[in-house]
Order: C-alpha cells, then structure tokens, then sequence
C-alpha cells in the first residue's frame, strides 16, 4: 500500500485534519469588538416624545446689576442674553430694542490657550465679551517684564470703550488662557448701529442704570410674597415669569442601510440565521453612535449643552478629589458622574497619591469606582484631546427631579427595540436584500444645574 504524501508513515488513525472534513464544526456567533457596555443609555430615564419634538418650558432666569453680561447656549452656539447688555456702562438705560439688536450683531470665535485675542497699541475696535474660558490682561511691570495684570473669566468684558466717539487705543494685549469662547461686536457692526439708531450717540454719554427686577439667589423673575400678616392687608400680586422663547429639542436619527445578498441568506443560514446576525452587529454600531452624538453632538450633546455656569476647571490639572468635591457641590441629588476610562484611572491615582479610598458601589451587577458615595462610570465616547485632556460630566436625572432625560419615539413600524426600527426597503436586480435601519434619539438638560462638566481635565500626568 503506498502512503499518501505528506502522511506519517507511523500514523494508525485518521487525522484530526481529515476528520475535519465530515464534522460539523461547532461556531461562535460574529463578535464585535466596538461593543461598550454603553452605561449613558442605560442611565437615562427615556421620555416619550410623541409628535417628534419636546420643548422645555424655563422660568425666566438672569440676573442684571451685577455687572456680569450672562449667557444662554444652544449646543455650541453662545448667544448673549440682550437685557445683560445693560450690564456694559456705555449700553445702560437703552431701550430693549436696541439691546435685541445689538445683541444679534455679535460673532462667536474660539481661542486656544496662548492666542492672543487683542495685541497692545491698535485703535479700540470692537467690543469683547468673555462667554466661557479665562483671558488674562498682559502689561509691563514696575521693571519692564511682561506682567499679568487681571483675569478675566465667564461674563466679564473688555473694549467697551469701543462704542464711544473716541475708544482711544489698546493700552494692554488680552490672551486666553484657557480654551475661551468669545462673543465679539465688530467696529463694523457698531457703526450700523449708529447709524441705524441715531439717538443711540447722544444716549451713549449717559449711564443711567436701566429699572432693576427683583430676583431671587438663582437669577430667576422674585415672585412675591407675604408672611407673619394679621387682620386683612392688601395682598401682593405676582405671577411667575417663563422664557419667551424656550428650547425645543427635536429627535435625531442615525441612519444606515443594511444589505444581504438573498444567496447568502438562502444557501448559508444554517446554523446561523446571516440576515439576523448581520441586524444585530448593525444594532450594536448604531446603539455605539447614539451614546457618541448623546455626548458630543454640538447640537443636543451633553458636552455641549451644559450651561456655561456649570463648566468649571480643575485647581491643578489633574482629576482630584477637591475637583470632584467642586464639580458634586454645584447642584443637588447627582446620580452619577462619567468620564473616559482614563480619566478614572488618572482619579485612581490622585486619591492613592493623596492616601484617599475613593470608595465604590454595585451597579448593574458589578462594583464601579464611586465618590462620595455617587458612581463614576466609564465612557469612551468623552474624547481625549490631543492635549491629553478630557472632562467628568455630573448629573441629576430624571423629569420629577428637573434633571437629565433621554428623547425616544417608541411604536415605530417595525421596531426591534425601543426608538430603533429596521424597515424592509425591496430586493433590488442583483438580488440583494435592503433594510433601511433607524435610531431615534435625543436628550434635554431641564434645569441649567442638572449638568456640570469638569473641563480639561489632564489624564496622562
């Protein structure tokens, strides 16, 4: 008999390798290494959202007559609240149309710490509002070296000088120190104003303050009250004052089209549905981008929503334990924080350095790292700058407790689970089958202090 080539002459068996070929293998189903555990979308509570849109009805809030020009943002996009600009000496006591006007002239810009927003010795040019971040006034010292004079932090302002007849020159530069978002009127725009509102040159050497409403601690409209009367006095009227124009949050959707040659799924669906395991990798994909645009979509996204009040910076760079005391103090009940793996581990290391245990609780069947008592869990989807700089967002949740909530639509035609739906589409002439695979989502910071975020925080010290 002769032997096969290749074969051990020794062998008295069959080989593993020729059996292999009348056994059926036993096969895992397709894994997936983008898979997260997703903790955001399972943190929070869903809101049903029936006609695709939710709006958030505010009580009014902002406070005049401290001096500091406040802010709303929408995502992004800063915008200057008009009544704050009665906070600028040369713009008090203008009527509120003008201010409306003025306040949509202005121009959003960004610097990176170290860009210089304004350079000694040129004519005032334009008036400059500090929306987010830290400037610092540069000047000469008592011997000539550069020295830093002031700084300047959220809703402080500088050029205002600008809208004068005479501005005179920049005497010092102004630098950013941190990432800052400025709101800028150009000397452009101010000259349509002139000229638009003449009355606007004579009011302009007058500062006579503008009416002051009552507020309370939080900037809201007073509503007032009276207490400890006796007999019959004539009680106070008051009502409570809502936003004239509040925020309304419309679905997103992720999209994408999922396609199966009809072969594959007739001839080679055994043991394995193809068409079913193929929906559920594209499920898993789409369920990762909706926790990435819950994140950092700069419409909607958490990052990006989170008032300009409630963006704080760490005291030294790293995440540590007074960073996160700061970040927890500044709104009641926080359910959770969340930050990137990274920044956690950098935490870790801040409280070993300092000889704190930070803690942990049980979530989700699982032990999580915790901070006074609130867990951190971790998410990917917070970016680490090429800085090496990330950020911990805070958060109380929920609509009963004004807090964070997630946007759904559910009872879509052909829905695979809640807000997602997979819709047959048609087999197109080469055979191949479509599903058009949609994921309807948003989210909705109901009060301002529901959301903080522990900005540049540095992770790789």
């Amino acid at each position: 008999m002769t032997t096969p080539a290749g074969a051990d002459p020794q062998q008295l068996s069959l080989s593993t390798g020729a059996a292999r070929n009348l056994a059926t293998t036993t096969k895992s189903a397709p894994m997936m290494q983008g898979i997260t555990p997703r903790y955001l979308l399972r943190l929070l509570p869903w809101v049903e959202v029936g006609g695709g849109t939710y709006r958030v009805n505010r009580r009014l809030a902002h406070t005049v007559g401290d001096g500091i020009v406040e802010f709303v943002n929408t995502g992004a996009a800063i915008n200057v609240i008009p009544a704050e600009l009665a906070e600028i000496p040369q713009l008090a006591g203008v009527d509120e149309a003008l201010l409306t006007d003025t306040a949509g002239r202005f121009v959003q810009r960004e610097y990176e710490p170290g860009d210089l927003i304004v350079e000694p010795g040129g004519p005032v040019d334009r008036v400059v509002l500090v929306a987010h971040g830290k400037v610092e006034r540069v000047g000469r010292g008592e011997y000539g070296a550069e020295a830093v004079l002031d700084l300047l932090a959220d809703g402080r302002y500088f050029g205002a000088s600008a809208l004068l007849p005479a501005p005179g020159e920049w005497e010092h530069a102004y630098r950013a120190v941190t990432p800052t978002s400025v709101l800028v009127l150009s000397n452009e725009q101010i000259g349509e104003l002139l000229g638009r509102y003449p009355e606007l040159r004579e009011r302009l050497a007058s500062f006579a303050g503008a009416p002051r409403p009552a507020t309370n601690a939080k900037g809201e409209a007073e509503i007032e009250l009276m207490s400890g009367h006796e007999g019959e006095p004539v009680l106070t009227g008051t009502f409570a004052d809502y936003e004239p124009s509040p925020r309304q949050y419309e679905l997103s959707v992720a999209q994408t089209l999922l396609r199966v040659h009809t072969r594959v799924a007739d001839l080679y669906s055994d043991p394995m549905d193809q068409v079913e395991q193929q929906m559920r990798l594209t499920v898993e994909a789409l369920r990762e981008r909706q926790e990435d645009e819950l994140v950092n979509n700069r419409d909607f996204g958490l990052l990006h929503n989170a008032d300009l009040k409630q963006r704080i910076q760490t005291r030294s760079g790293p995440p540590t334990p007074e960073a996160m005391d700061d970040l927890l103090s500044r709104r009641r009940g926080t359910k959770f924080y969340l930050a990137h793996p990274r920044t956690i581990a950098a935490f870790g290391r801040e409280c070993t350095r300092q000889g704190v245990y930070s803690g942990s609780v049980e979530r989700f069947g699982r032990q999580v790292m915790a901070w006074r008592g609130v867990p951190i869990f971790p998410c990917d989807k917070i970016r680490i700058s090429d800085r090496g700089t990330s950020a911990v967002l805070a958060m109380r949740i929920g609509e009963d407790d004004q807090g964070v909530v997630g946007l759904h639509q559910t009872g879509l035609a052909d829905e695979l689970q809640p807000g997602l739906s997979a819709r047959f589409t048609g087999i197109d002439d080469r055979a191949v089958l479509s599903y058009l695979v949609s994921a309807y989502f948003s989210a909705a910071v109901l009060v301002p202090d529901a959301l903080g975020v522990l900005e540049n925080v540095e992770v790789n010290r």
